[in-house]
């Protein structure tokens, strides 16, 4: 290969690997530490790209948008979980049908108050060549967001006393419960954060794509790949499935198309189903051991 054409594969690797950890880092916090699968994810990937599209044209800076979008999503998802979701824990296909049932109505509710499109936000930066090929420097910087998320979540729940709890609550809530920790602020908490992620990923991308409320619905694929092939611990298992995952799709897109690269992993995680049934988080815990 020329030296081009590793950097723009190398390029490729990367971008897929960032989409995948932002599309799938909320929905990996819920039901790692909640047991709840969020069908709502994608609708709240959507709400955090509309937030930050209309917030940035009344006039708010791009990255100030942005983080209103996660933080509108974020308090959206603590209110439905007080409400809603806390009905349905240790209930895993009561709690399937009750998100679902929220992203229909997100959804229709977004046609109906919004309709379908919004106006776009142009992809900022600019692009920068080598070797005859242009590449789009804001998705470098996404790159650059994703580890940055990968790292905030390692020092959140490794480092402080809200990850301590958690941890805890995630390990055994009784106990915890017994011990003191306030377990419904733990799950509420947990949950907003989820949201907010999901809606920074649809902020973060809202420049790069077409706006409307069926927009979360091209993350939901990868993001419920990467959390089964990662398994239940995002900080364990999502930046390897993450990574083996993005060498896939970017590898299969590279010689045969985007159809295949989707194709490659649903056969990937298949496969990682069949061999460590707990994923990327069994297998490297077994290694440790």
């Amino acid at each position: 290969m020329q030296p081009s054409e590793i950097v723009a594969f190398a390029y490729q690797i990367s971008d897929v690997f960032a989409f995948l950890v932002l599309a799938a880092a909320g929905l990996a916090i819920i039901f790692g530490m909640m047991g709840i699968i969020n069908m709502a994810h994608g609708e709240f990937i959507a709400m955090g790209g509309y937030v930050t599209t209309y917030s940035y044209h009344a006039g708010a800076p791009l990255a100030l948008a942005m983080l209103i979008g996660a933080l509108v999503c974020g308090l959206f998802g603590m209110f439905l979980e007080r409400t809603i979701v806390r009905r349905f824990y240790h209930r895993p296909i009561d709690s399937l049908v009750a998100t679902w049932g929220i992203s229909l109505i997100m959804t229709q509710g977004a046609l109906l108050l919004l309709g379908s499109g919004a106006p776009g936000v142009g992809t900022p930066f600019g692009s920068v060549s080598f070797g005859g090929a242009s590449f789009s420097i804001y998705r470098l910087v996404l790159v650059a967001v994703a580890v940055a998320v990968l790292v905030g979540l390692y020092l959140l729940f490794m480092k402080t006393r809200f990850g301590r709890h958690a941890r805890a609550t995630m390990q055994n809530a009784a106990m915890a419960r017994a011990l003191g920790v306030p377990v419904n602020g733990i799950y509420s908490i947990t949950f907003g954060l989820g949201a907010a992620l999901a809606g920074l990923a649809g902020g973060l991308y809202a420049p790069t794509m077409t706006l409307s409320p069926m927009m979360g619905g091209s993350f939901v694929i990868e993001a419920f790949v990467t959390v089964v092939a990662g398994g239940a611990d995002i900080l364990i298992g999502t930046p390897p499935a993450a990574i083996a995952l993005a060498v896939i799709k970017a590898t299969a897109t590279a010689f045969y198309g985007q159809v295949y690269g989707v194709m490659s992993l649903l056969v990937a995680v298949c496969l990682v189903v069949r061999l460590m049934p707990d994923g990327f988080t069994g297998w490297l815990t077994r290694r440790r051991s």
